[in-house]
């Protein structure tokens, strides 16, 4: 206890702990909205998209996550507007940019001269080498899905649940979907110093299904996996920091531990619930 007090006294700690805050919010918020609409697949698809604004970052001698941001939402947009305008299924629009992406990222990187030593941090993230910049980009993305989510809470709800009776009622369905899958990937690359391309769905994805568990209720569920997130963010960054191991790996390893617990819970609680049932 007395070495964590300590480490409070570090910037590089408390830029963790202000990431590892901001982080639960944008990824608590968009993540129940992804998992509400059964989009994980298209997140995934956005995600792995980026490495290709990565590579070119890497090449061309400009900042990695700006390439990783233009990539992304160029993605993000392209598969909605494959998917919607043409011919082209959304799975298969997915697979497309997933793959160019990544190929792109790869033959880049290939082609920069000497060793990319920094690559691993955008792969599997480090969180406790969030800079003040970083912490800046991610509060402001946090307010702004705060104020979508608050002005527009009704019409993302129906069309997270119920798309076609959204467009019946003369929703502004498409703009919706614009402007949410471009948040998508907003937040899918500021949160790839936190746990990498490779893990940051699980940022998206772990806690709202924790949540699920244990409420239906769309805003319950947001509220939850912003603690859930917290909690297992802050956990996986004192485990990685005490045993010296990747605090992306840790902090995911720290919510499938969480989900296993809350499925033992919810298991006992049924069954508890049954019992009462029948004795009655």
């Amino acid at each position: 206890m007395e070495q964590f007090i300590q480490l409070l006294h570090y910037q590089f700690f408390m830029n963790a702990v202000y990431a590892s805050i901001l982080t639960s919010i944008s990824c608590g918020i968009i993540g129940t909205y992804i998992v509400s609409k059964r989009i994980v697949f298209i997140s995934g698809g956005i995600t792995h998209a980026s490495f290709g604004g990565i590579g070119m970052g890497y090449f061309f001698g400009f900042s990695p996550i700006l390439g990783a941001t233009i990539f992304s939402i160029l993605s993000a947009l392209g598969i909605e507007f494959m998917s919607k305008k043409t011919d082209v299924r959304e799975d298969s629009a997915i697979a497309i940019l997933w793959s160019f992406g990544m190929a792109v990222g790869v033959i880049f990187i290939f082609l920069t001269p000497g060793y990319s030593a920094n690559l691993m941090s955008y792969l599997f993230g480090n969180i406790l080498t969030v800079s003040g910049l970083n912490l800046l980009l991610l509060f402001i993305l946090s307010v702004v899905i705060i104020i979508v989510f608050l002005v527009l809470y009704k019409t993302i709800l129906f069309v997270s649940f119920d798309e076609q009776y959204a467009r019946a009622i003369r929703l502004p369905v498409e703009t919706i979907n614009y402007l949410l899958i471009t948040l998508i990937a907003l937040t899918i690359v500021l949160n790839i110093r936190v746990a990498g391309i490779i893990l940051v769905i699980s940022l998206l994805t772990i806690p709202q299904t924790i949540a699920n568990i244990f409420s239906k209720n769309f805003k319950t569920i947001i509220f939850l996996s912003i603690a859930i997130g917290f909690v297992g963010s802050m956990m996986g960054l004192i485990l990685s920091y005490f045993l010296n191991i990747p605090s992306g790996a840790s902090i995911i390893f720290f919510f499938v531990l969480l989900f296993i617990i809350a499925k033992i819970i919810k298991i006992i609680q049924t069954s508890i619930i049954y019992k009462t049932a029948v004795n009655r």
